[in-house]
């Protein structure tokens, strides 16, 4: 009899642990099978992963109490390196097996989700050559023999074609044609013109030898933006296909995907993956079917797609390194990366993290030699880096120009127009307004569920970016009937406003999370700007990453403090990074661009070194200050959030846990618990959120304690728990 030791598909908590079934003979079981077995004392049925294998049981086990696996639901989902991956996350990052697990197979597996099929025609028996319509039924079954190169046609789709409907089903009645199932692909099979590789320059040729000859390991390519980094990737990817290897192409932004989708099919031809949170459940699982039959060799996508079952993995590319999101936000809440390189220390591969502007951790280690550092500091074309022009907004106020545009960009942006080049303008908040309040009684409207105000969109739609409520300003104030109630900050539908209205004749697109809703909606306004169809793209953050427009040759950012008065200890690191990102959008072509960078701050080290594109100045004046606080790299967090809808009992909760900590802790040096305290945010979605953050050298020993801890201090209470390892921003 043979044994498996199974992860129950459930949430629960108490669940996260290895359950024991037995293996009955008529079954093949392996690991990373889905089973069905019977849980718990009503024998209810239940999904279970199968983590292993044994062929005995424990002395202490009875061989009567073990209940059997019912039956196999899916072979395969994983395998042996996909059990060492599962360990790794939930000691990294502090999640549970199921967590983990769920990241390595299609989201629709456990949901009943399969591949689609359609009925298409397929030629039956041979016409016979006497047949009075013979020569009529042979054009139809040539068409339909012609149409199975490109997935086949239903009996609707030739009847549309032309052929008449009556004449289809006699054919098929008599057997000259027949119905067939097929699968349908879920995936887009759109062409590109074909695009050859080009010529790398000096620096690029030095850093593609460097990778290629180098051991295996983690590279960070650091270059200037515009600097080719996207050629020399593109390179390595081909280097692997020679070898029969794959390669994971990974981006921060679905914006960056039509982009990076049209250079890689054009390069490599149009069986590439894709891979990203866009995609329906049935396109995630085709997709996912097609990496694991060894159709694809190559996968461009988010942060998910590096969790494709390729056989022969051994390139995994981060473009854009930097970017936040490729720190998940749920749980696992894991560092791409860090996740990235520990698959390929597995696999004997390479990564490489490609960025103008590398995140602190990144650059310190290539600093200490742990990463291999290729640095790039020239442009690839016959295009400068920008002239950049700070333009102090204290001094526009002075002046009465109140004007969401300085003199300065508005001039520039007249120029750019009648030369008939490009514009893109950046802010980093959408929107109408920051907030609507009242100038006579203070009143702010506020969301009723999240502890934010509500941001103003066009129509008078009050929205909060947290949970999606949504109501209406009302003429009169609310709270003291006042009619002095008046928006206040700005986002990018009143800078859309305002430009239509400055430059009416003047085609004008935005970019922001608002008007991107649908699946198609990056790629449509991408391909709109790329083609010269429109002057002017206003966006976030969306447009500051790694896109390339020729035609670009001003950039004005408009608030490039905004990041910087959050309380967060990334701030700086934020800021210095999109200032110099979106700055990097201008003269990619073969003429000059021009930056115009709009601050309240513009001593501020951030500004005035992103100005000069001075990554090395940014990085040691900044950790200097990482040093003296002990924040990463130079030191540890872990942010332990707990949410509850009763507010009382969740503070009462949370500082039973601090107290426990704090003995917990005291056992170990250079440890500090500080709080509880409120989140920055203390509501989202009516619950209430308290946070305890512990920082110094935190060992995995720890912080896996630190879990234990909480979590049974809290069991059995309506209480939620997020344990976050070295959070990207504490709100």
């Amino acid at each position: 009899m043979a044994y498996a030791d199974l992860i129950i598909n459930s949430t629960s908590q108490t669940l996260d642990r290895m359950f024991l079934y037995a293996v009955p003979q008529d079954l093949t079981v392996a690991v990373g099978d889905l089973v069905q077995v019977p849980f718990g004392g009503g024998n209810r049925h239940l999904q279970g992963f199968v983590m292993g294998i044994r062929d005995n049981l424990d002395p202490d086990v009875p061989a009567d109490k073990v209940k059997p696996i019912q039956r196999v639901l899916a072979s395969g989902l994983f395998d042996v390196r996909g059990l060492a991956l599962v360990d790794f996350l939930r000691r990294e990052y502090l999640c549970t097996h199921l967590d983990a697990l769920r990241l390595l197979i299609p989201r629709g597996e456990l949901t009943g989700v399969g591949h689609k099929y359609r009925k298409i025609l397929v030629p039956g028996q041979p016409i016979p050559p006497d047949h009075p319509k013979a020569k009529a039924y042979g054009v139809i079954c040539d068409f339909v023999r012609e149409s199975l190169a490109e997935g086949g046609v239903i009996k609707a789709e030739a009847v549309r074609a032309g052929f008449s409907a009556s004449s289809l089903q006699t054919m098929i009645k008599h057997g000259f044609l027949q119905v067939e199932d097929r699968v349908e692909d879920r995936y887009s099979t759109v062409r590109y013109a074909e695009d050859g590789a080009r010529v790398l320059n000096q620096e690029q040729a030095a850093g593609f030898r460097a990778i290629v000859e180098g051991d295996p390991g983690t590279y960070l390519m650091h270059g200037i933006t515009g600097s080719g980094k996207t050629e020399v990737f593109l390179h390595l990817v081909s280097h692997m296909l020679k070898q029969g290897h794959d390669s994971v192409i990974l981006v921060p932004e679905i914006a960056l995907t039509p982009q990076m989708i049209e250079r890689v099919k054009s390069r490599f031809g149009r069986d590439i993956t894709v891979y990203h949170s866009r995609l329906s459940d049935g396109e995630r699982y085709d997709e996912w079917m097609r990496v694991r039959e060894g159709k694809v060799r190559i996968a461009i996508g988010a942060r998910s797609a590096l969790f494709l079952p390729f056989r022969d993995l051994r390139l995994v590319v981060v473009d854009e390194e930097h970017e936040t999101s490729y720190k998940s936000e749920t749980s696992p809440k894991y560092v791409t990366r860090d996740v990235a390189a520990f698959m390929m220390e597995q696999t004997g591969g390479k990564v490489v993290l490609a960025s103008a502007t590398p995140s602190m951790e990144a650059f310190d280690r290539a600093r200490q030699g742990q990463y291999h550092l290729i640095q790039l500091t020239q442009r690839a074309g016959q295009g400068a880096m920008p002239t950049v022009v700070t333009v102090d907004m204290r001094k526009e106020l002075r002046l009465g120009n109140r004007s969401i545009l300085s003199s300065r960009l508005a001039a520039e942006m007249e120029k750019s127009l009648a030369r008939g080049r490009q514009i893109i303008l950046f802010l980093n908040r959408r929107g109408m307004s920051g907030f609507v309040s009242c100038r006579a009684c203070g009143f702010v409207y506020r969301c009723p569920n999240c502890s934010v105000s509500l941001t103003k969109h066009q129509g008078g739609r009050l929205t909060c970016h947290h949970c999606g409520y949504s109501q209406y300003q009302k003429e009169l104030c609310p709270s003291c009937g006042s009619s002095f109630i008046r928006e206040f900050g700005i986002g990018t539908e009143k800078v859309e406003q305002e430009v239509r209205k400055r430059f009416p004749d003047a085609q004008v697109l935005r970019m922001d999370r608002d008007t991107t809703s649908h699946k198609e909606a990056y790629e449509e306004i991408y391909n709109t700007f790329r083609d010269g169809a429109a002057d002017i793209l206003i966006g976030t953050q969306m447009v500051a990453k790694g896109l390339d427009f020729h035609g670009v040759d001003l950039v004005g950012i408009l608030a490039a403090d905004l990041s910087m008065n959050l309380p967060d200890f990334r701030a700086y690191e934020k800021t210095f990074q999109l200032i110099t990102q979106v700055s990097g959008r201008a003269g990619r072509g073969d003429e000059g661009g021009l930056v115009v960078l709009q601050t309240y701050q513009p001593e501020a080290y951030p500004v005035t070194m992103a100005a000069r594109a001075d990554y090395l100045g940014f990085f040691e004046q900044e950790m200097m200050v990482r040093q003296a606080m002990a924040y990463p790299p130079r030191g540890d967090l872990l942010a332990i959030v707990l949410s509850g809808t009763q507010e009382a009992e969740l503070i009462k909760n949370i500082q039973f846990v601090a107290q426990l900590l704090r003995e917990l802790s005291s056992r170990y040096a250079n440890i500090t618990v500080m709080g509880p305290s409120a989140c920055l945010i203390s509501r989202i979605k009516g619950y209430f959120r308290q946070q305890i953050i512990i920082k110094g050298q935190l060992t995995q020993d720890f912080a896996m304690a630190c879990k234990d801890l909480v979590y049974e201090a809290v069991r059995g209470k309506d209480i939620r728990v997020s344990l976050d390892a070295n959070p990207m921003n504490l709100v």
